[in-house]
């Protein structure tokens, strides 16, 4: 994917870069309950997988938000101008592989596309595919309506952002929470990217809701 390397002469977070890649664990995250109801219900008007269509806005929040699509090279920084996912995958021996899927196409294409990477991820394992540094990794936990996730991460430079989610219960009104959760390397991300991150997918799920 194109990329292009930060100015560390000018970043303007350099302090705090190099002051988090000190850390034993320099992570950053949070979970927050989603209302996922406009990207249901499209999903079900026009026999989408939800599965898909959630992740489509997740990766589209996320490309929306330049420090999530920063990752550390050595001492700097490059930041990607799009980053794929690469999802988790269950097999019916109740192991997983991974999933590399793109997304910055029209939504017909993107169904197809996806559909097709995950019908051939199964004979993978868990071996990625392409350029792991630039992609998002994802998860979920459809079993559970949880409140709070702990993630493993490998430590040190590794600081591709991981997003997760898992089962939906609805609330009072009737509407769908998903619990959301947020994974980032700190010496690149702060509380506020984590924030546009959500709110930049709010507005995603509510185009979907608002498509015919």
């Amino acid at each position: 994917m194109p990329f292009y390397r930060i100015d560390m002469e000018t970043y303007k977070r350099r302090a705090h870069f190099d002051y988090f890649r000190t850390l034993a664990y320099p992570y950053t995250g949070t979970t927050v309950m989603v209302d996922a109801t406009g990207a249901y219900e499209y999903a079900r008007r026009s026999r989408r997988s939800f599965y898909l269509t959630f992740l489509h806005a997740a990766a589209l929040a996320a490309d929306a938000v330049p420090e999530m699509r920063q990752r550390i090279r050595g001492d700097g920084i490059v930041e990607y101008s799009e980053c794929p996912t690469s999802h988790t995958e269950l097999l019916e021996d109740e192991t997983y592989c991974y999933c590399t899927i793109h997304h910055h196409m029209p939504l017909d294409e993107y169904y197809a596309h996806a559909e097709a990477a995950r019908a051939a991820c199964r004979s993978k394992g868990i071996e990625e595919d392409g350029d792991v540094e630039s992609m998002y990794f994802i998860s979920t936990l459809p079993w559970l309506h949880y409140t709070a996730l702990v993630q493993p991460v490998a430590g040190g430079n590794e600081s591709n952002p991981r997003i997760t989610w898992g089962k939906y219960e609805k609330n009072a009104s009737g509407r769908l929470l998903l619990p959301v959760t947020v994974l980032a390397h700190h010496a690149l991300v702060d509380g506020i990217h984590i924030a546009r991150f959500y709110e930049r997918l709010d507005e995603e799920i509510r185009i979907f809701g608002s498509a015919p």
